[in-house]
């Protein structure tokens, strides 16, 4: 009965599908009229192909006082198809989005428990249909603001127009960056699990089309910062050229003064820096030789300690005989470590870790764990023959296959 009902109502979506879209192949000029004229015009309409088209939701009428319109969505649709960018506004909110993901998934994994497969597939496509949609949707945002980047930018004559096209872009590109901040992936991780191809298309796809609507995003608001400055440097040039031709129209005598024939020069126009000149002793000159040989005489003398050759030596070779006496001390007590395991008098299991605490060593743990281990692999083949080393280990997490060794028992193989 479930699959019958399901496929019943795939034909109904269908039918009722084909019914829709012939109706926008069928008043194709009257919609493209209203696109274009913001209004409906009724007269090329019956009343009851006004009726169907409203039913359809291809049009609707927003109150009482006003005509009937294009509904949003097709309005859309057109302006996708036409690549009209003035009309088309993309909406980049994934909290709704987000959420039927959470429920597909949910559907998906319920199925899945139960073992109905079609239900499984059509589950997981609606997923990839949803996913597709998003990044969709961020993509759309981004080409938009390009291509008002290279058109509005371009074509609007005022400064001031251009700056708050360039406010408005700002402000679209923080909404599309709260929209992605929306994407939590340590949720999703949560949520999908351990199924293999949930995390194909939400952990790993998802991120990495993410970093790249990031790094387009980047891209753009570093365009339009750039933008803005160039805006702001032409806006103040044009201010000072209107002011100084309003003051001309005031003053129509006024006539500028020759400031460089000036004794006392305005701060405004005196910013050149100070010339400092520049001086060298004249070698080849025999009559400054005196003066040089004086001025020579006259400099302080460098004082440096004496040090006898005895004491002087590198640091660093100090520091890298200090750290090998430290290796050596550490393998002459893992040496006693193992010749502690051959004098068990009925070759027992020794815990490393148990040893070093109960010897005076105070070595840390994961250096002395690492310097046993290593001792034992540096054994020869017939030598590690003779032991027995077992390592105490555990999986990090449940996603996280690394193994951590949190003890080493050593036994003498009898």
């Amino acid at each position: 009965m479930g699959s019958n009902g399901e496929h019943a109502l795939e034909s109904r979506l269908l039918k009722t599908g084909s019914e829709r879209l012939a109706l926008l192949g069928k008043h194709a000029d009257v919609l493209m009229q209203a696109y274009t004229r913001d209004e409906v015009p009724l007269e090329s309409l019956s009343d009851s192909a006004l009726r169907k088209l409203l039913a359809a939701r291809i049009l609707w009428r927003p109150d009482e006082q006003s005509g009937v319109k294009l509904a949003p969505k097709v309005r859309e649709l057109i302006a996708e198809m036409l690549a009209d960018e003035t009309r088309r506004h993309v909406n980049a909110d994934v909290a709704e989005t987000l959420e039927l993901i959470r429920a597909l998934v949910h559907s998906y994994r319920e199925a899945r428990s139960r073992g109905e497969h079609w239900r499984l597939e059509q589950q997981l496509m609606r997923l990839r249909q949803e996913v597709d949609d998003l990044n969709g949707r961020f993509a759309d945002a981004i080409d938009s603001l390009w291509q008002r980047l290279n058109s509005d930018f371009g074509f609007v004559s005022q400064l001031n127009d251009k700056i708050r096209e360039n406010d408005r872009a700002q402000k679209q590109i923080a909404r599309l960056l709260d929209g992605l901040a929306l994407i939590d992936f340590d949720e999703l991780i949560e949520l999908v699990g351990s199924d293999g191809g949930l995390r194909k298309l939400l952990i790993s796809q998802l991120q990495q089309q993410l970093s790249h609507h990031y790094t387009s995003l980047r891209e753009v608001q570093r365009r339009l910062i750039e933008l803005m400055a160039r805006f702001r440097k032409q806006q103040a040039r044009s201010r000072l050229i209107s002011g100084m031709a309003a003051f001309m129209r005031e003053h129509p005598g006024f006539v500028p003064g020759n400031y460089a024939r000036r004794s006392e020069v305005p701060g405004l126009v005196n910013q050149a820096a100070p010339l400092s000149a520049a001086a060298a002793p004249a070698l080849d000159r025999n009559l400054d030789s005196r003066l040089l040989a004086e001025l020579l005489h006259q400099l302080p003398q460098p004082r440096h300690t004496t040090q006898t050759v005895e004491a002087a030596a590198p640091a660093q070779a100090q520091e890298s005989s200090l750290a090998a006496a430290r290796q050596q001390a550490l393998k002459q007590d893992v040496e006693h470590f193992y010749l502690s395991v051959i004098d068990q008098p009925q070759a027992e299991p020794v815990s490393a870790l148990e040893y070093l605490h109960a010897s005076p060593l105070e070595w840390p743990d994961e250096i002395w764990l690492f310097q046993v281990i290593s001792e034992y692999q540096g054994l020869p083949r017939s030598d590690q023959k003779a032991f027995r080393l077992k390592q105490q280990e555990s999986q990090a997490s449940q996603f996280n296959h690394l193994r951590l060794i949190h003890d080493v028992e050593l036994q003498l193989a009898v």
